[in-house]
């Protein structure tokens, strides 16, 4: 008995140790059986710990490239209003005969506007913008060279033609690099830098006229152009896949920018636009911004020196005060809109009250300003027309494109050649008013102020949210439009 039960304390103290060595031995959790790693992959692969990388900056330098031509375009637009008082006693020109001049520029940049746009989107926007700048760098140069009037008007042709397609090929950059949230933003730093770019030209060709004379100031002005070309051309490519630059996070924020390979061109309803009251009275409301807007880069100068007896650095000084404040004002426009929208006003109301308050300040202040005696304060009250104007810039615009929907293009197209063309009459009916009615700048006051009153008048009637054709999907219907004034 006592040594059976020795036995088996032998063999349970054996067992006990048998399974102590196995369970000492045996690894804490089960091994696949596994292949041989892959060198050459891990190698490549990145480290199983590394954070995700962070999107890089590259489209930022889109706006600034927008910016920087915005103001190029608008001191090469500007500086032949601030050269007329040496351009046209050089030339033998008369008051109408500038107003031809300026007319010349501004017609060729209604009408080639549509096909500098439809280019972009044809061949895309690097090509055209180079050779667009190239050509209007080279007719701005060509300028001081004219010998004549009708010299000089047909590099103005060419240089407006010429400039043309700029902002439609910058928009069009904007929606091949930036996600739409920051678009309104880009724009709106793109027309501050036009408007400022345009204030200081006054100052800069009184200062290299007087170093080189107005014939190479033309000169002078043509280099920025130039320079631009060069830079734009090493660093942008029409999609943001194509730069070096950019990584694969930055291309997730974009790709709402991606191409469809399977879009198709859409059929523009040109009978649902050619009957649409609110489009109709879009262009004749722009008509009225450019007719009055337009003096401001033609004929102010003229003014400050003549009417105001101001001296050409004074008057080169205070000419700028209209385009400066107007480039506060489209700032102001986005975000005052934006803001009354998040408390709880309606889109159209909202639109409409601007224009209003833009075109009826505009009139007042500008019949307001001939009244004044003192010149510094009549230019600031014609600062302030500027900037009641430029209010409704950015609405105009915006309207277009809610009113456009998918063809936003077109209305708008349509839309700003309206607009040059009010730019193109006005400065003709100046130089007529001029010329023929003893220099009378009240009465080519009284008559800007009543345009603009018809322009403002518009709103009463334009719809500025509700698109020429339904919408394809739901959550563009009207009531969601305004999260994106």
């Amino acid at each position: 008995m006592a040594k059976s039960v020795r036995r088996q304390t032998e063999t349970a103290l054996i067992s006990y140790y048998r399974l102590w060595i196995v369970q000492a031995h045996r690894p804490p959790f089960p091994v696949k059986k596994m292949d041989p790693p892959d060198l050459q992959s891990t190698r490549s692969a990145p480290p199983a710990t590394a954070a995700p990388a962070k999107p890089t900056t590259a489209r930022h330098w889109v706006p600034v490239f927008a910016g920087a031509l915005a103001m190029i375009i608008y001191i090469d637009r500007v500086c032949m209003a601030q050269a007329k008082g040496s351009v046209a006693p050089d030339l033998g020109l008369t008051d109408v005969q500038m107003g031809y001049v300026f007319f010349a520029s501004t017609a060729a940049y209604a009408v080639f506007g549509l096909l500098g746009g439809w280019l972009g989107d044809l061949i895309g926007p690097r090509k055209v913008l180079i050779r667009i700048v190239l050509l209007w760098s080279f007719f701005t140069a060509a300028t001081g060279r004219a010998w004549n009037l009708t010299s000089l008007a047909m590099t103005q042709f060419l240089f407006g033609g010429a400039e043309a397609g700029a902002f439609p090929n910058l928009a069009k950059t904007f929606t091949n690099w930036l996600p739409s949230a920051e678009r309104n933003r880009a724009v709106s730093v793109m027309w501050l830098c036009s408007r400022w770019g345009g204030a200081v030209t006054p100052l800069l060709v009184v200062w290299v006229i007087s170093l080189v004379g107005w014939r190479w100031a033309f000169v002078v002005f043509a280099i920025p152009g130039v320079v631009w070309a060069l830079l734009f051309w090493l660093w942008y490519r029409d999609h943001p896949r194509d730069h070096a630059g950019v990584n694969a996070a930055e291309l997730e924020l974009l790709k709402e920018t991606r191409p469809n390979p399977a879009a198709t061109r859409p059929k523009i309803p040109w009978s649902k636009i050619v009957r649409s009251r609110t489009v109709w009275l879009l262009i004749i409301q722009y008509f009225c911004f450019g007719y009055g807007w337009y003096f401001y880069i033609t004929w102010l100068p003229t003014y400050a020196r003549e009417a105001r007896g101001l001296e050409l650095h004074k008057s080169a000084l205070l000419s700028g005060i209209p385009l400066f404040f107007g480039g506060f004002a489209c700032l102001l426009s986005g975000s005052l809109s934006g803001w009354l929208v998040r408390r709880g006003f309606a889109l159209a109301r909202v639109r409409r009250g601007i224009a209003f308050v833009g075109y009826g300040g505009a009139a007042i202040m500008l019949l307001l300003s001939p009244t004044i005696a003192d010149p510094v304060w009549a230019m600031l009250a014609m600062g302030l027309a500027s900037f009641s104007l430029d209010l409704t810039l950015p609405l105009c615009w915006r309207t277009a494109m809610d009113v456009g929907g998918k063809y936003a293009g077109t209305v708008s197209a349509a839309m700003n050649t309206a607009g040059q063309i009010g730019g193109a009459v006005g400065p003709v009916v100046v130089g007529y008013i001029l010329q023929y009615m003893n220099h009378n700048w009240t009465l080519t006051f009284t008559l800007s102020a009543a345009i603009y009153a018809i322009g403002g008048l518009c709103w009463i009637w334009i719809d500025p949210v509700t698109p020429v054709e339904p919408p394809d999907y739901p959550q563009l219907l009207t009531g969601q439009i305004s999260t994106n004034n």
